[in-house]
């Protein structure tokens, strides 16, 4: 069937659901296939549960009416979603990068959504099957939408784009991550840029963080780009000053400069340096966008981090710092090294793997490792198969299983503590906690 027909029918539905468990009555259900499942098999009982239409991956043409059989459902899929996406003339969002991708997304939303009617890619959904969700979730009201992409190989984002084709997008920073899938650095960078490429070629516009020299060098070539820097205004864009603080609950306390106000002060809920960018790309595009300074700043000032992504965690007599939703060595090594800033009476790190390094695996976890050996921690603590492989310092305890280390961990006389926990998002660390 054709995607303008398919088009219609979807638009006679509520909603459109991937998983005959959260079907609701009047909803469209699409059966992916895979290489080892196929959700096409799930049809009838998906009509049974209340689905006006479903679809399939199949030849010929169904016998049920409410069944619609397409030659590739994944390609289908994502044809539909660029098809809805084009009946919105709003400004879409591209947001990538190695790490806080999903944290400014997030901080995107909340100050978008002080002002217009949002939509947002939910948790994680940022691959080739979440981008065509998350369009097709969007609502005909929505004034901006926010579209978070992540890539593991190069020419992903390009794929994306073609499909949600953003308006504008940032890059949050390039780094270590995925370098099985990327190959190397560079790679990354590459697989990266693409964001801006596909933006320079619609004329879109480039948020650039110009403290990222990996950033300033990949958008050199591009035209429509907005520069913005810690500490640093730019005339041509009335764009704000900045300075970064650490107060002494760990909390970042930022400031940025109102043509209406002066500086505005803001005082955040989230912990760690190296969120400062996030916050500063937030205030940036939300200021491009024209939301006023003064919610802004609240919708910052009310943000709290959530999902295991830079959580604080207050316990009666102890705190732990959770961030254990994903992992790289650049986010690792930013993390212990806002850590060994943080004003605390006991500091304890526990650390687990980091996933997808490929043949770069045993060397960044080592290098990992003797920072953790190198630092003056109460207590270090290392877990999973490859960081057993490291050599550490005597000091430095050692977990192969999650299971030993909640051991180790329930039984830690915590009182006063700080506790960092972070690892890749396979390693459950977050389990420490049940």
């Amino acid at each position: 069937m054709h995607t303008l027909d398919i088009y219609k029918r979807f638009l006679e539905c509520d909603s459109l659901s991937t998983d005959t468990r959260s079907i609701v009555p009047g909803c469209m259900f699409w059966g992916l296939k895979g290489e080892t499942f196929d959700g096409g098999e799930f049809c009838e009982q998906a009509i049974e549960k209340g689905a006006r239409y479903a679809v399939r991956q199949a030849e010929g043409i169904s016998a049920n009416p409410q069944i619609i059989h397409v030659a590739d459902s994944l390609f289908a899929l994502q044809e539909l979603a660029r098809h809805h996406r084009r009946s919105f003339g709003i400004p879409v969002m591209a947001v990538t990068g190695t790490n806080g991708k999903t944290t400014t997304k997030e901080l995107l939303n909340a100050v978008f959504a002080a002002h217009y009617k949002t939509h947002c890619t939910k948790g994680n959904l940022n691959n080739h099957i979440g981008v065509p969700l998350t369009l097709l979730a969007m609502k005909q009201d929505v004034d901006i939408a926010i579209i978070e992409m992540g890539a593991n190989h190069v020419g992903e984002i390009n794929q994306l784009c073609t499909i949600a084709e953003p308006t504008c997008g940032l890059i949050t920073n390039i780094g270590k991550a995925h370098l099985e899938g990327f190959g190397s650095l560079e790679g990354v960078k590459r697989a990266k840029s693409e964001l801006y490429q596909y933006l320079d070629s619609v004329g879109g516009v480039i948020f650039v963080n110009m403290d990222e020299a990996e950033l300033v060098e990949s958008s050199m070539p591009y035209r429509r780009k907005i520069p913005y820097q810690k500490g640093v205004v730019q005339p041509a864009e009335n764009f704000p000053s900045w300075v970064g603080l650490e107060s002494g609950n760990g909390f970042l306390e930022v400031s940025f400069r109102s043509t209406d106000y002066g500086r505005i002060n803001v005082q955040t809920q989230i912990v760690g340096e190296y969120n400062f960018n996030n916050i500063m790309t937030a205030i940036v595009v939300g200021q491009y966008f024209k939301v006023p300074d003064q919610q802004i700043k609240s919708s910052l000032e009310n943000f709290i981090p959530a999902n295991n992504r830079s959580q604080i965690i207050q316990r009666d007599n102890y705190k732990i710092l959770l961030d254990a939703y994903n992992a790289n060595p650049s986010s690792m090594t930013q993390a212990l090294n806002n850590f060994t800033k943080i004003h605390a009476q006991r500091k304890i790190v526990i650390l687990g793997d980091m996933f997808e390094l490929g043949e770069y695996s045993r060397a960044e976890h080592q290098s990992i490792a003797d920072l953790v050996s190198a630092s003056d921690f109460e207590a270090s603590v290392l877990v999973g198969k490859e960081f057993a492989k490291t050599r550490t310092d005597q000091h430095v305890l050692k977990f192969t299983e999650i299971s030993d280390l909640k051991q180790w961990f329930d039984n830690l006389e915590k009182d006063e503590a700080t506790i960092l926990i972070k690892g890749s998002r396979g390693m459950k660390l977050e389990t420490l906690l049940a």
